[in-house]
């Protein structure tokens, strides 16, 4: 493939979501858990209102909450009342894209391309570290994070990391506590959204790092870790970066990856959602274009609405 700057949003044609199936009991739950939810929603005066809606309303929520509860529905309602008073003190959905961007000029986090089950991928490269340690970092990586679930195709509900530590030093690696706080929101707030994380390059001498972050790992998560595996055997070649032996020949320029992310996830400067627009130019297919803020709402309801038909259906 020849070189570009053009970022990949779509899977390689012809990937396909695996379907997840539900028993009757499960069903329940979930349902179960949605009317819970619903209790939960802040009043209509709220200003975050609309965004808490749409955020209870998408239709892979309520089941990452009981899967990450292993269908334990008291347990599952802790969770979830837990995310929901950690997104209305940290407005996830509406971080400003100015707020966060000279975290990105560097590309130590890139979102592009796709697994094998049509998975965005999130680049990270700590090597790549350039700035000092602060809120913003967290909340860049929040932001990444956000756009990650916009990427996702229909019926995808998590992404893969691949950790990069080539060039990394003591200095570039995040400490240990930041790692905590990382960890903390992965693994609380964003429950079920890793789909894996794969570590490269890591050098010995920061063997240490990960054996000082195991104890904070959920066995959940420390699953789904790999270190050093084939990445063939789970990304299509022509999506993977070609700094990991893939074809995909992407050269990073941060004026033009950033203004690709915010235009295809329609990204308003103070952090709501455009109104419709022309989809953005896509390879290797069209984006689906996103509806104004509030049909968000609608589109979600509609979407949950065919999940209580399945639910109730099955």
């Amino acid at each position: 493939m020849a070189k570009t700057h053009q970022v990949l949003t779509a899977p390689a044609p012809g990937t396909t979501v695996p379907p997840r199936e539900y028993t009757d009991d499960q069903k329940a739950k979930m349902q179960a858990l949605r009317e819970y939810a619903d209790g939960l929603l802040l009043p209509d005066s709220d200003p975050y209102h609309p965004w808490e809606k749409r955020w209870l309303g998408k239709p892979d929520t309520i089941p990452r909450y009981m899967r990450a509860a292993k269908w334990n529905l008291e347990d599952a309602k802790k969770r979830l009342n837990g995310t929901v008073e950690w997104r209305r003190d940290f407005k996830p959905d509406l971080i400003p894209p100015d707020e966060v961007r000279i975290e990105s000029e560097t590309g130590k986090i890139i979102l592009n391309g796709f697994d094998n089950d049509g998975r965005p991928i999130l680049y990270m490269r700590p090597g790549r570290e350039n700035t000092e340690t602060s809120p913003r970092q967290l909340r860049h990586l929040v932001w990444c994070l956000e756009r990650a679930k916009d990427f996702m195709p229909p019926g995808q509900e998590s992404l893969v990391i691949i950790v990069d530590y080539k060039s990394t030093t003591l200095r570039t690696n995040p400490s240990i506590s930041v790692a905590r706080k990382v960890l903390n929101i992965l693994q609380n707030h964003y429950v079920e959204t890793l789909g894996r994380a794969l570590v490269v390059n890591l050098p010995m001498l920061l063997n240490f790092f990960y054996k000082g972050i195991s104890p904070f790992l959920d066995p959940v998560t420390r699953d789904k870790m790999r270190f050093n595996p084939d990445l063939f055997e789970l990304i299509p070649k022509e999506q993977l970066d070609a700094d990991f032996g893939g074809d995909f020949e992407y050269e990073f320029e941060p004026k033009s990856y950033w203004e690709q992310i915010v235009a295809h996830c329609k990204i308003a400067p103070d952090g709501t959602r455009l109104e419709d627009a022309p989809a953005p130019a896509q390879i290797p297919a069209p984006a689906v274009a996103s509806p104004p803020v509030e049909s968000l709402a609608e589109a979600d309801a509609i979407e949950y609405a065919g999940w209580v038909v399945s639910v109730n259906a099955g």
